[in-house]
This record gives C-alpha cells, structure tokens and sequence, in this order.
C-alpha cells in the first residue's frame, strides 16, 4: 500500500473501515456513484485496516484517505482512537474523516489527535461527499454540532443515565415520525390521488410536523456543563471551531424555519411554472438543502475575505454566479459523464457553459440578494413598506427568510435550467431526477415550452409591470408546496432603463391608469342617465299607461254588471 497526495484528475482512493456489513455495503454503493470517489478497499476492524495499509501485496493499493465508522474494534470508542493514533504516527500525511454516533464519548481525545474529519452517523451522503472532498484537499471538516460538543466537553454527571433515557427516546421517536413523513410523501406523490385522500394525507402530514415539533419541545437537546478550553493540535480546527461554535444566532434562526418547511411538500402552487418541477420530490429537497449549505459557506468566505459592506454591490454578479457554480457541480458531481452517440461527455463544464444566460434570465432577477447578504454578515436593518426594521426584529427576520427562500428556489431553478436545455431528453438524467409523470419526450417538450412562454411573457409583461408597480414577486416555501408573494420595494434605476416593449408595457398601464377613472366616471354618468331615463320617464309613462287600461277595462265591466242586472 502506498501513500499519495490526490491528483485533481483522478478519483479519491478510499479505504473504508466499518464493522456492520449493511452500512459497509450502502457507503460503498453510494459513495462509488460519485466520479471523483472510490472505495479502493473495505475493512471490518482497525486490524485488518492495519494489515492493508501496511503489508506488501502483489498489486499495490493507493491511500489517499481514511474512512472510519466508530467503533471499529469494540463498544470502547477508545479503541477505534488508538487505531487513529497508530496510524496518524506511521502514516502522518494520510488524513482520516469518521462517522461517529451522536452519543461519542470522547470527542475532545479525537478532536486533539487532529483528525481532519467528523460527521454524524446519518449525516446527508451530499454532506459526507463534501466534507471527504475538503479533507482529501488538504482542509478540515467537522461537522458544527459536533464541533459544539467539543466546545462545551462531556463531564459524568448523576443525572447521565436519566439524560441517555431521554435523549434514546427523543431520537427513537423523531426517527419514527420522519419515516411516517417520508412514506407519507411518496403517497402524496402518487398519480391519480384523489382530492379527499390529499386532503387527508395533508391533514396526516401536519399532524406529524405537529407531533415533531413537540417531541422536540417535551424532550430538548441538552447540553453539558462547559469545561476549560481544550489546546488542539491543529491551528486550522481551532478556526474552525471558533466559526462552528459561534454561529450567526440570525442566520441559525432563519436556516431553522426554511428547514422545518423543507420537510413538508414542495409542489408548486403557483401558476407559473418552474424548473425545478421536473424533479422528483427528494431530489429537490436535496437540491434546497445543498443551496443553503453552499450558501452557508458563501457568508464564511466573505467573512473570511473582510468584504466590507460597500464592496458587496460591486461584486453582486460574481457572487452568484459563483454560487450558481458550485451548486451545480455539487449536485450533477464534478466528474459525472453521460454517454451521447457513443461518447462519454463530462457534463458539469458543459453546463458552466450556460452562466451568461442563467445569470441574464434568472440570477439577475433575483429579489434584494445585497440587502439579505448585508443583513447577515453586517446585521444591517432591512426597510420593509418604507419602515426601517433592526436586525433581529420579527418583521425583519420574516423578511430575511423570504429573501432567502426566494433564492433557493431561484438559484434551483438556474441550476436546471442548462440541463434542461442541454441534456433534457437523456435517459440517464430522467431516471436519476425526473418526476415519473413527466419522463415521456412528449411531456418533457411541453414542459420546455411552457418554460420558454414563461420567460417571454415574464421578460416583455410580468417584469415590466413589477418594476412600474414597484414590487418584487417572492416565491417561498409554505406547509403546503411553493406559493408566490409580492413585496413592495422601490425600483427606479430599473425602470429608467427600460426600453422597447418593455417600456410600451409601462407606458400602456400608465395610460390606462390615466383613462381608467375618466373612463369609469363617464360610464358611471352614462349608466345612471340610462336608468334615470327607464325609470323616471319610461318608466312611469309605462305606469300611466297601465293604470288607464287598466282603469278604462274596469269601467267596462262595471257597465256590463249593471246593463245584467237592469
């Protein structure tokens, strides 16, 4: 076995040592999907992993990282620690990235070994795929609520046994309800679902959101006492921990109700279509998850970067475009290839092609991203209906959150949008993403043409009107799937550069919010002359009228009645 810096060109070579032969065999399954990842070689203990990194073989194998499940030897996590430690001396470059269950007692050992990984057992694949891609390149990364337990330590208290109860309980019943969550939403997803059984799968579903939400309150993560602060071994986690433990208390609050929201349906409610409907209900959901993870390290860089708060408009576009970047070789894989007659085609710079277009039809358009980015690193105030609200206010976090929804739902949108143009009719791409009701040719080029009226009616009527009308058209997560809202919000420079249709279109409603009261009064007069007319004079004509046959046919028959009797 050898011992090598990976090349950016190739795969990462992984050794993989777990004891349970079933999550062996699905991080194998999962992790090989990925084109820059390999498991090279599987171990069941640090013994056997010992013997694959250190004895000579006929065909030698290349290291480049270590993925450990804890434990590996015994129920004494220290064993799986002094396997870390054995191989950190023999092989001080190799780096090691473990799964750990939540319950770890002793995270403070591994965090001073410099072990240059950790993630939660249960951990989202997407997750675990970064962080072995940044330990693999030579940084660190520890999950942040492990990186908190590491802060705050793990002291014996009295009370340890009654705390496991009450933490075993609390996982084993929000592992009980997410699972009925996720059945519940594959029935949702069902063809041919009746109105009265989606009613009533919806009312389910709340009532287990509801159910989560007091399971979370009723049995509370708790934390430990703080200890004194721990001395780590690498300056590089000690940054990191100073991030993880101290997190933005705006932006934790914000990611936590986007999340909550995440888990319900994520069906578009709205009239007008989006491209993410073409994806199936997990793989938007994973979509919106990678978005705000990479938009959680966007915030880190900039404040990494002292970015000042003037120089953020200057650099709007590269933003997102940059954001735009890396979620979209995030999700399709850096490496991902598709066969096209006969060729095996990288698909991820391809679609890097499309970034002029995205960012004219979609990332430009994108609702205030300066003002939420300023917001969250600078705490600035947010002015909401021309009233200036602080930060941390409700009014503003509301606002913050809409802001932030809009661009997850935006910034998906502009990572489908070159794939769909691109690759939309690929059999690969349909069953790996799709939505089973639209894998047909025939639904896929409906859908593509009901996106192209979109964007044209959008281009020449529904932006122009917004930008006259003032206003910005949010699209935001709800219990119920995606809706669309309007906040106000003064756009003058916009509309100073409008031109051709686009300024007629503001022109035209200008000209009939001119005519329009001029208009509705002459019609109001015209309308009561009319009945004016009808009533009074018509009218009572008519009246008259009657009455006198009806008075002259009266006199007659009291004539006829008196003639009788004579």
């Amino acid at each position: 076995m050898s011992i090598a810096a990976t090349p950016l060109e190739q795969s990462i070579q992984i050794l993989s040592i777990e004891a349970d032969p079933v999550i062996q065999s699905g991080l194998v399954t999962c992790l090989n999907r990925f084109a820059d990842l390999d498991i090279a070689a599987v171990a069941e203990d640090g013994a056997s992993a010992w013997q694959i990194l250190t004895e000579p073989v006929d065909e030698p194998i290349t290291i480049e990282l270590l993925l450990v499940g804890v434990p590996i030897v015994s129920v004494d996590a220290r064993s799986t620690l002094a396997f870390c430690q054995q191989v950190k001396a023999r092989f001080p470059d190799l780096p090691i990235l473990i799964l750990i269950a939540p319950q770890h007692p002793d995270l403070t050992t591994a965090f001073q070994l410099g072990i240059e990984g950790c993630f939660l057992r249960g951990s989202s694949i997407l997750d675990l795929v970064a962080g072995i891609r940044r330990v693999a390149a030579g940084q660190t990364s520890w999950t942040p609520e492990v990186l908190q337990q590491v802060r705050l330590g793990t002291q014996p208290n009295s009370n340890l046994a009654v705390n496991n109860a009450s933490g075993r309980l609390r996982l084993f019943s929000l592992q009980q309800i997410e699972a009925s969550l996720s059945a519940l939403n594959i029935n949702l997803n069902r063809d041919r679902l009746s109105t009265v059984d989606r009613l009533i799968l919806l009312g389910r579903q709340r009532e287990l959101n509801t159910a989560r939400w007091l399971v979370q309150r009723l049995f509370p993560a708790t934390d430990p006492p703080p200890v004194p602060a721990i001395i780590p071994a690498s300056p590089t986690l000690v940054a990191s921990l100073s991030e993880a433990t101290n997190p933005n208390p705006l932006l934790q609050n914000i990611y936590d109700r986007i999340a909550a929201k995440l888990q319900s349906s994520l069906e578009n409610l709205t009239p007008t279509p989006l491209e993410i409907d073409i994806l199936r209900q997990e793989k938007k959901r994973e979509l919106c998850y990678l978005i705000l993870r990479q938009f959680e390290g966007l915030l880190a860089e900039l404040r990494f970067s002292q970015v000042t708060i003037e120089q953020l408009p200057d650099k709007e576009v590269t933003i997102l475009q940059d954001l735009w970047s890396s979620v979209t070789t995030d999700f399709f894989g850096r490496y991902q290839t598709v066969s096209i007659a006969d060729r095996q085609i990288e698909i991820v710079p391809i679609l890097l092609q499309d970034v002029k277009i995205v960012h004219a039809e979609i990332l430009a358009k994108i609702a205030q991203p300066i003002e939420l980015l300023s917001y969250l690193l600078f705490k600035t105030s947010l002015t909401i209906d021309n009233n200036i609200f602080p930060a941390g206010s409700a009014a503003a976090e509301e606002r913050a959150c809409a802001l932030l929804e809009n661009l997850t739902i935006q910034l998906a949108n502009a990572v489908m949008q070159p794939l769909l143009n691109r690759f939309g009719n690929l059999e690969s791409m349909k069953s790996g993403l799709y939505d089973r009701r639209l894998l047909s040719s025939r639904e896929i080029e409906r859908f593509r043409n009901d996106l192209s009226w979109r964007y044209r009616i959008d281009r020449y009527i529904g932006e122009p009107q917004a930008i006259f009308e003032s206003k910005y058209r949010l699209f935001t997560f709800t219990p119920y799937g995606i809706e669309r809202i309007s906040i106000y919000a003064p756009r003058p420079q916009e509309l100073e550069r409008l031109a051709g249709i686009r300024l007629v279109v503001t022109l035209t409603l200008e000209v009939r919010d001119a005519l329009s009261p001029r208009v509705k009064s002459a019609t109001t007069w015209i309308g009561s002359s009319i009945v004016y007319l009808l009533t009074e004079i018509i009218g009572r004509g008519i009246g008259l009228i009657g009455r006198g046959i009806i008075k002259g046919v009266g006199n007659i028959w009291q004539e006829n009645n008196r003639n009788r009797r004579e």
